[in-house]
């Protein structure tokens, strides 16, 4: 079973997670588990009142994960969250599928992980904070999520579509069965074929 850590701050996007969670255990059929990463030990509260506690803190990580997943969220631009910045660059350094998602991008913008591969966000100018050194400007594509390089980023209206591209580059299940997924959750139950196809490929 490979791990797929979720990096969640205070006042982290609950629903960005949620369809990254659910979408890896109900396609993945037990070949991925999700587990947390946050800076302390301390529990983190959601944007929306959820109490999670953390697996791992920045220090307890383990060396073995295929993925590293920044969820967004309010804290992302505090001094503090700088301390993820070596586990950022060990994710890109070793070849793990490393994503973000809104305002987490910036974030893996200003740690230097997006100045070689195409990627996207809340808009170009939310990826300049500061004192960034941030020099992935002519890589930015306006899309809802990008997947380049073994790199996964989306903007904050777009948690589907970064869900469905980690699901994707992690294959964690066959692309049809993903696909499929994502328009089920994109386009309403009540799209009879597709829910019924979806239903079937599940059962087989």
């Amino acid at each position: 079973m490979e791990t797929i850590l979720l990096v969640l701050l205070e006042e982290y996007a609950d629903w960005e997670a949620a369809y990254i969670s659910s979408g890896v255990h109900l396609l993945g059929q037990g070949k991925f588990e999700i587990k947390t990463v946050s800076l302390s030990t301390q529990s983190v509260r959601s944007i929306g009142g959820l109490q999670t506690i953390p697996d791992y803190t920045i220090d307890t990580v383990p060396d073995d994960y295929a993925a590293l997943l920044l969820i967004g969220g309010m804290r992302w631009r505090e001094e503090r969250a700088r301390k993820l910045f070596p586990l950022v660059t060990h994710c890109s350094q070793n070849g793990r599928l490393l994503g973000g998602i809104c305002d987490a991008v910036g974030f893996l913008a200003a740690a230097g992980a997006l100045d070689a591969v195409k990627h996207t966000g809340n808009s170009l100018s939310e990826l300049q904070w500061g004192d960034s050194q941030y020099k992935g400007a002519a890589h930015f594509q306006p899309k809802q999520a990008v997947c380049d390089k073994n790199t996964v980023t989306a903007n904050g209206s777009a948690p589907l579509e970064f869900a469905r591209e980690v699901l994707l580059a992690l294959h964690v299940a066959d692309e049809a069965l993903v696909e499929d997924w994502y328009a089920l959750h994109k386009l309403g139950y009540y799209n009879t074929s597709m829910h019924n196809r979806f239903v079937t490929m599940m059962q087989n």
